[in-house]
């Protein structure tokens, strides 16, 4: 067993779990990515690592820098973990609706909680965060929706270690949130195998899904335009909060405990078995259920589950 000089050595090379037991094709094979195994507990462990160490490079961060970021949850944690390790400090603009172990977690790390209204939803600490770096040019404005470390990270990572551990992969699904983990993996799995199919899976418009955005709702992030975000996907699939909810209860027939975009993930990948003769459909798990726990999400009477996802970005 190899012995790491810091935690950030262990972020990536995350395993690939056999899901097909849920496939509804059975000539269709479903893979899912477990990235909740990072140090920080999710995907955005990534990009966090990747725009703070290229900030590094430009000279952007000294010693004890302060930096802001808006996020709903994974991408604060992964940066709070990062800043924790290397002395910086954080400020994170944070829906107010969001878990209570998102809170937690952002704290025990150290980070600075700044919160924006819950009825504006991600777009809304999008704005906020927006506005107070404009207002102190002294902190650090990362701005993973525009910081094109955030799709190179899975660009680097993500999809060399897909292709790597599953040659055979035909369709990629994932959320549609910064659209950092699409673009950089659909880019790098078309390059290298362009029958690939890119498949993207938002929410109904005005409806939340943990960590992923409708582009109808006004807000498109910018890496999604760079990287020619419409050219790249083969498809977009909607998946509300109730299939989302179902599919992640369903994981859990397998021993598997992820987080509900998990879950609107898989809704999206089985549509997509469902829909091809036969193939390898792969997912990305952002993350592990740990933080949810206080949602009740998967013992909870559904209806009110569902019912709860209107105005709690609890998942």
């Amino acid at each position: 067993m190899a012995v790491y000089s810091s935690i950030l050595d262990l972020i990536g090379n995350t395993p690939l779990v056999d899901v097909s037991a849920l496939s509804p094709n059975p000539s269709v094979r479903i893979l899912v990515k477990l990235e909740g195994q990072n140090p920080g507990g999710s995907v955005k462990d990534r990009p966090a690592l990747a725009m703070i160490e290229e900030a590094e490079k430009q000279g952007l961060l000294e010693p004890g820098a302060t930096l802001i970021e808006p996020s709903s949850g994974n991408t604060g944690i992964g940066l709070a973990m990062v800043c924790k390790v290397k002395g910086y400090h954080l400020k994170v603009v944070l829906p107010s609706n969001v878990s209570t172990e998102r809170r937690q977690l952002l704290e025990v790390w150290g980070a600075e909680i700044i919160e924006s209204p819950g009825s504006e939803g991600s777009n809304g600490a999008v704005r906020a965060a927006r506005a107070l770096a404009a207002e102190h040019p002294e902190w650090v404005f990362l701005y993973q929706y525009a910081n094109p470390a955030n799709p190179r990270a899975h660009y680097e990572g993500t999809g060399p270690e897909i292709l790597r551990d599953c040659p055979e992969v035909t369709h990629f699904v994932a959320g549609l949130g910064t659209s950092g983990t699409l673009i950089g993996v659909g880019t790098y799995l078309k390059e290298h195998k362009p029958d690939v199919q890119v498949w993207a899976v938002e929410p109904p418009s005005g409806e939340l899904v943990d960590g992923l955005r409708s582009l109808d709702d006004g807000y498109v992030p910018p890496i999604f335009t760079e990287g020619d975000g419409e050219h790249l996907l083969d498809r977009k699939t909607i998946v509300g909060p109730r299939d989302s909810i179902e599919w992640t209860r369903r994981l859990t027939e397998l021993g598997i405990f992820a987080g509900i975009s998990t879950g609107a993930a898989m809704a999206g990948a089985a549509k997509c078995a469902a829909s091809i003769d036969s193939g390898v459909v792969v997912i990305v798990s952002a993350d592990g259920g740990w933080k949810y726990l206080s949602t009740s999400a998967w013992t909870g009477e559904i209806d009110a589950v569902v019912e709860r996802a209107k105005s709690i970005i609890y998942f």
